[in-house]
């Protein structure tokens, strides 16, 4: 052994070994990377030598991507399908080394087997915070012991490497599995192994761009992305995962905004992203792949957005049906074992059913642009009292959800004696399942009632809703209202009827007591429009709870001062409560006098 010789190096004379998890965007930008600042004579990478030419014919395709496929010897009704996709690091180095017009050298054996691919690695975006020399490190450390497959494998191809010019500098890209059962083979001379297997012949084939994020290892929008930075940013070329999912379910948002006209507000953004961190936790991963991006999508929203999600996860500019070689639609159960499915309904409007028959009246339309805005006079307003009825029937439902969840936080567990008080708790008696116990459960009632309600759905940042009035309620059952919207007159919807679009609102009982919110003096102190409307809510209530929905938790500093005023806040996250009816408590009709109301029907939907 060499004097000052270190075990741990991965240099080892004329030969520089790179190791590799296949697959996966992070290596393949330290491949080029290696490449590019080595410039070695020959590139070895672990790849069979009968698939050399079709492999390097679909190189020179790339960006667009290929398939190489060859029958399976050992089976007659099945075939080996190898995606030879920009973000794998074995693809890349024979890219790389094309482009420096240095060797490349296919050093695996052409059996059918490959004992590396089903082994699991720590995910490699954690190399984004740590770099790749540790990561390598940490796996080589902990690595288990190769079996006799995997250590004829790695003899193979040291016979291979063995027989190189022993003068010619030499890249070995090589999975990182199979390092060292090759390090240890190359330390003793490899007899020839055994004759091939591989006896079909080898074709190329043209993946349709719709199965891509099907086929891919990784989705096919990263892929584009490092397809964009890996010239342009030359040894920079690692780009950020999260980054680009983000950019993901932007586009994504977009397309699903012009096919449905919904928007993606800003907790469902929130959840979307906690969700699919969950979801990658669970799998042992850092981030998550396109499928549970999709899952998260659809599961957060509703189908329509998870589809396109995922219809997005597979775009990539660059693959096209009309080439040289034939096209075909795979599915990922033709490519992988262990595949998962995700069903997808998506509801969008079709023409049928907005077919109305001769009998049912027309919705009334201007006989002119500008006729009904022609005809509001603005000297009053009022509401439309359906409306009305459904934003109290809101607040009353939330009022009793406020105190079901007070309820429960109070809620005390205990073995089972002689009654099941408030009913069993499954969950404390499965957990102690081992003692033989059943566990009830003691709700505390909450003495005291809810008083008033603020429901926020946006908070205002970019100041869209600019429309900010305070009404006083007609009679003892209906509440007093603050709140903020997009200017209902800005959108006439019928001679002296404006429609806008709540932003947050205020409710409380009794009627008649309060003044204009949005210029007390005594509420100077809110930083923003849901707090204003929290302040007069601390303030109105006639009740020690106040029920506040939103996105997320007022500040610490509103609890503090309702301790002080001997209130208490019931947050309720927006996340929570049904996306279906909160939709339909947006809208906000504004009559300019009490007389539209006989005539607001017609014009109202």
């Amino acid at each position: 052994m060499p004097q000052g010789f270190d075990p741990a190096s991965l240099s080892r004379g004329r030969i520089t070994y790179l190791p590799v998890v296949p697959g996966r965007v992070e290596f393949a930008a330290e491949v080029r990377r290696v490449v590019l600042d080595l410039k070695p004579r020959v590139v070895a990478v672990e790849l069979p030598g009968k698939l050399k030419k079709s492999f390097l014919r679909a190189v020179g395709r790339l960006p667009e991507m290929s398939v190489v496929m060859y029958p399976d010897p050992a089976d007659d009704d099945r075939v080996i399908y190898i995606p030879v996709e920009p973000a794998d690091p074995f693809t890349e180095a024979v890219r790389s080394a094309l482009e420096i017009e240095v060797e490349v050298l296919f050093i695996e054996p052409d059996h059918v087997d490959r004992p590396h691919i089903s082994d699991s690695y720590p995910d490699t975006y954690s190399i984004q915070r740590i770099g790749f020399e540790p990561y390598v490190e940490a796996y080589r450390l902990h690595r288990g012991a190769p079996s006799d497959e995997v250590s004829r494998h790695a003899a193979a191809m040291a016979w291979k490497l063995q027989g190189t010019d022993p003068e010619a500098s030499m890249l070995v890209v090589v999975a990182l599995n199979m390092l060292h059962p090759l390090l240890d083979a190359m330390e003793v001379p490899q007899d020839e192994p055994a004759p091939p297997r591989m006896t079909g012949a080898v074709e190329l084939i043209n993946p349709h761009p719709e199965c891509l994020v099907e086929i891919c290892t990784e989705y096919p929008y990263l892929q584009d992305r490092y397809e964009f930075h890996r010239l342009g940013a030359g040894n920079q070329g690692l780009i950020d995962k999260p980054r680009v999912q983000m950019a993901l379910l932007r586009d994504a948002e977009k397309k699903y905004t012009e096919s449905t006209g919904d928007k993606i507000v800003y907790w469902q953004r929130r959840l979307i992203a906690k969700y699919s961190r969950n979801l990658a936790s669970s799998s042992a991963s850092l981030v998550c792949g396109a499928f549970d991006l999709a899952v998260a999508a659809r599961s957060i929203v509703d189908d329509n957005y998870g589809y396109e999600v995922w219809q997005t996860a597979n775009r990539y500019p660059a693959q096209q049906t009309d080439c040289e070689l034939e096209t075909v639609n795979l599915s990922g159960e033709e490519i992988w074992l262990n595949t998962k499915k995700v069903r997808i309904r998506r509801r969008l409007p079709r023409p049928k059913q907005r077919l109305k028959s001769t009998g049912i009246k027309p919705r009334k339309k201007e006989k002119f642009a500008g006729e009904w805005a022609m005809q509001t006079s603005g000297l009053m307003m009022c509401s439309y009292p359906p409306e009305d009825l459904v934003i109290e029937d809101y607040g009353r439902f939330l009022k009793r959800k406020a105190k079901s969840l007070l309820s429960e936080d109070r809620a005390r567990v205990e073995p089972f004696t002689t009654s099941i008080l408030d009913g069993i708790d499954i969950r404390e008696t499965i957990r102690n399942w081992h003692q033989r116990k059943i566990y009830v459960r003691q709700l505390d009632r909450v003495a005291s009632d809810v008083g008033a309600v603020a429901v926020i759905f946006d908070e205002d940042k970019e100041n869209r809703y600019n429309y900010m009035t305070t009404w006083l309620g007609e009679h003892q059952n209906e509440s007093d209202m603050a709140f903020y919207s997009t200017d209902p007159f800005d959108n006439v919807v019928g001679p002296g009827i404006g429609r806008g679009e709540y932003g947050g609102f205020l409710l409380t009982l009794p009627p008649r007591r309060m003044i204009d919110v949005w210029t007390d003096p005594d509420y100077e102190f809110a930083e923003t429009k849901p707090e204003r409307l929290l302040l007069a809510a601390l303030d109105y209530s006639v009740e020690r709870y106040v029920v506040y929905v939103a996105a997320r938790a007022p500040r610490s500093v509103f609890r503090s001062l309702a301790n002080r005023m001997n209130r208490t806040i019931v947050f309720i996250p927006l996340g929570q409560l049904s996306p279906t009816r909160l939709k339909r408590l947006r809208a906000v009709h504004v009559l300019d006098s009490y007389e539209r109301r006989d005539t607001a029907k017609d014009y109202i939907w």
